[in-house]
């Protein structure tokens, strides 16, 4: 357990927990499990009631991504802004030859595509292609807001909607793994940076198409995957306050 909190008094001065985000929980699913815990404890130990007792994230991760996800508690929600600006770190799986409207696996195939021309050698010249500074058209379902909607909100209802490109910088793409039709990159880049539309313009260089797999965040500037605690040991260390 790397949680450096005293006491249940902490969590109110202001504390920032590295969560684990399980597959498929929301990030808005995480805060609202260690606010309702931490409240109960509160309650429980102080006998109070705390009116405005701020819990907050610093950075969605899709429901269908894992990993790190920063929880600020108490007067350290005044820190989310600085901890989103800074630099992240993801293990993306990315599956070639097909694509989804999504860019992942929210949604069903629609295009299939051929492989057999991609080496690992064409690979690594396409990853080099994207490193830097660049305009990143974000997925049509994200959670960009369009004239106060939500971009998937419109794609599931089969809309078509004009999104801006976002500038972002990737500051490092390197191969992990290549197998036939799958391939897995670590990613180092900037706020902003949609990795589910970084697989589908992959997929587009190679000649090909792709979507994103499996994602898994594994840094938030100095905070790392390896220094996180998951749900359940996060309710664990609560008891022992």
């Amino acid at each position: 357990m790397t949680l450096q909190i005293k006491n249940i008094e902490d969590f109110q001065m202001g504390v920032i927990l590295p969560i684990y985000k399980p597959y498929e929980w929301t990030s808005f699913d995480v805060v609202k499990k260690i606010k309702n815990q931490v409240t109960k404890k509160i309650r429980q130990q102080l006998d109070i009631r705390l009116k405005n007792f701020k819990v907050g994230h610093a950075g969605t991760l899709d429901p269908l991504a894992e990993g790190l996800v920063l929880v600020c508690t108490g007067k350290a929600t005044k820190k989310i802004n600085e901890l989103m600006a800074d630099e992240k770190e993801y293990v993306a799986t990315i599956e070639l030859g097909k694509t989804t409207p999504s860019f992942d696996l929210e949604t069903e195939y629609d295009q299939s595509f051929p492989t057999e021309h991609i080496t690992e050698e064409m690979i690594n010249e396409v990853l080099s292609s994207f490193i830097g500074e660049q305009d990143q058209l974000p997925p049509i379902y994200s959670a960009k807001n369009i004239n106060g909607k939500r971009a998937y909100d419109y794609a599931r209802k089969g809309e078509e909607v004009e999104l801006k490109t976002n500038k972002i910088t990737i500051t490092e793409l390197e191969l992990l793994e290549f197998n036939l039709t799958t391939l897995k990159i670590k990613v180092v880049c900037s706020k902003g940076t949609y990795i589910r539309s970084l697989a589908h313009d992959i997929g587009k260089r190679l000649n090909s198409g792709a979507h994103l797999a499996k994602l898994i965040r594994t840094r938030i500037g100095s905070y790392s995957i390896e220094s996180s605690v998951s749900i359940e040991e996060f309710e664990k260390f609560l008891a022992t306050l």
